[in-house]
């Protein structure tokens, strides 16, 4: 059976079937909030009773699309998840904290922690980073007698941002395995996407949101100070270097593979090398390993055997299955001619290709309040239309990555931890939270561009 060959009907009854996707997803989120799973599994399995599926090629495209979705990927995100546990209870993110102050100074807090939220959202879900920070941020805020939302309106958004956008973050990890993007190359530019939209996310909340919002810090949230940092309790924690390391060099491994595989023959040694250490699964545990050297407390080192590993599994598993089935829907859609005539329509009428990713990933965030399905529906959705749309695999992931995390308001879970630890009403969050994140999308998404635009993605 040939999975390429999943529908052999009309344009016009793909489309519908594809419509009909879309809308059974989003309604099943939005309206009778079924978990995303079955929201994503029952609309899959409905378009393969429309008139004209071929069932045996249907079951084969949703198997294979799942099977090499989550054979490229799925151990990866398990890594990440577990590097992730183990900054969060080692204290490396106080650490890289505390490196961000000493870069900027302590007068310019606000956009220290930006910069600590670019970095970790890279490696952390950006909620619980928020829940760590926010001791600091309130006593920050109290000490340069600030509101709330100048001290921490740019940690929220370039949070966001990193977590969307770059991986080994879970999320975009698996939007680059669904169109098949290079992740190294998609950490570079997606980096250099994120620095840009962090510091517009920092500039809303020190020229805008700042000024208009007066909430201050609440005494009620009492931990890490800025004193703290510089103080006598940073002695058990890890050096600088140990803290970024986790971080630093998976990156580093991935991005080296891909340079070397642009700049050395086929056949070369340094090819051969860095193809086995720049692959995701070896660099990344590496990184556990780094993050596991920090361990110094003989409880977490118990800990680390086990629980920290069912921890990370738990926080895994919804986006494995997630990601699964978005490699599903993408291999049964490149099966239609729907897909030529989305393309088409971009094609005919002139409109910039790298739009269409874009828009997906603002609809799917919005829609479900969730940056991982919005850049994973946008990836999955896309994916098939890459060759008609003139479109490389880099630049469509990073402009999806960029449109999900457009409208973050009160669908959101991330949203409400940032709110209810920030003490802000809705309205003045929806302005202050949900005007980063839509800035720093846009900003991001315009930087994608111009990379796109100068032929570098």
């Amino acid at each position: 059976m040939d999975p390429n060959t999943a529908v052999s009907t009309s344009a016009a009854i793909s489309l519908t079937g594809f419509a009909i996707v879309i809308f059974l997803l989003l309604f099943l989120i939005a309206k009778w909030k079924w978990h995303v799973f079955f929201a994503l599994l029952i609309p899959i399995i409905l378009f393969g009773i429309l008139p004209g599926v071929q069932q045996n090629n249907f079951i084969d495209a949703f198997e294979s699309g799942f099977g090499n979705t989550l054979g490229s990927i799925g151990v990866v995100i398990v890594l990440g998840s577990i590097i992730a546990e183990a900054l969060k209870h080692t204290g490396a993110i106080q650490v890289i904290t505390k490196s961000m102050v000493n870069l900027v100074g302590s007068h310019r807090m606000p956009l220290a922690l930006t910069l600590t939220g670019f970095v970790i959202g890279v490696a952390i879900f950006s909620d619980v980073a928020y829940v760590i920070l926010n001791p600091l941020v309130h006593s920050a805020a109290k000490t340069m007698n600030v509101s709330i939302a100048a001290m921490s309106t740019g940690l929220v958004g370039a949070l966001q941002l990193t977590h969307a956008i770059v991986p080994p973050t879970p999320g975009p990890l698996a939007a680059a395995a669904i169109v098949g993007a290079d992740i190294g190359q998609t950490i570079i530019f997606g980096s250099i996407a994120c620095l840009f939209g962090s510091l517009a996310c920092w500039a809303w909340g020190v020229y805008f949101s700042g000024p208009r919002i007066k909430t201050m810090a609440s005494e009620e949230f009492e931990g890490v100070s800025i004193e703290d940092l510089d103080g006598e309790g940073t002695k058990e924690l890890p050096s600088n270097l140990s803290s970024y390391a986790p971080i630093v060099i998976p990156i580093i491994l991935i991005g080296t593979q891909s340079v070397v595989s642009l700049v050395a023959p086929e056949g070369h040694f340094l090819r051969t090398i860095f193809s086995y250490l720049g692959w995701p699964v070896i660099a990344l545990s590496v990184g556990v390993w780094l993050a596991y050297r920090n361990i110094t407390n003989p409880e977490d080192k118990e800990k680390a055997k086990d629980a920290w590993v069912e921890a990370a599994l738990k926080t895994s598993a919804m986006i494995l299955v997630v990601t699964g089935l978005g490699g599903s829907l993408s291999a049964i859609l490149r099966g239609t001619p729907a897909v030529d005539f989305i393309a088409m329509l971009f094609t005919d009428y002139g409109l910039p290709t790298i739009l269409l990713p874009f828009v997906i990933g603002i609809i799917g965030n919005m829609i479900t309040g969730s940056t991982t399905v919005g850049v994973i529906t946008a990836a999955s959705l896309v994916a098939p239309m890459l060759g008609s749309l003139s479109l490389s695999p880099e630049a469509a992931m990073l402009a999806g990555a960029s449109g999900s995390v457009i409208i973050k308001y009160v669908n959101s879970s991330y949203f409400w931890v940032c709110t209810s630890l920030s003490k802000l009403s809705v309205p003045d969050a929806v302005f202050s939270y949900g005007g980063a994140t839509l800035v720093g999308g846009i900003v991001s998404f315009l930087t994608v561009c111009a990379m796109w635009g100068l032929g570098l993605i």
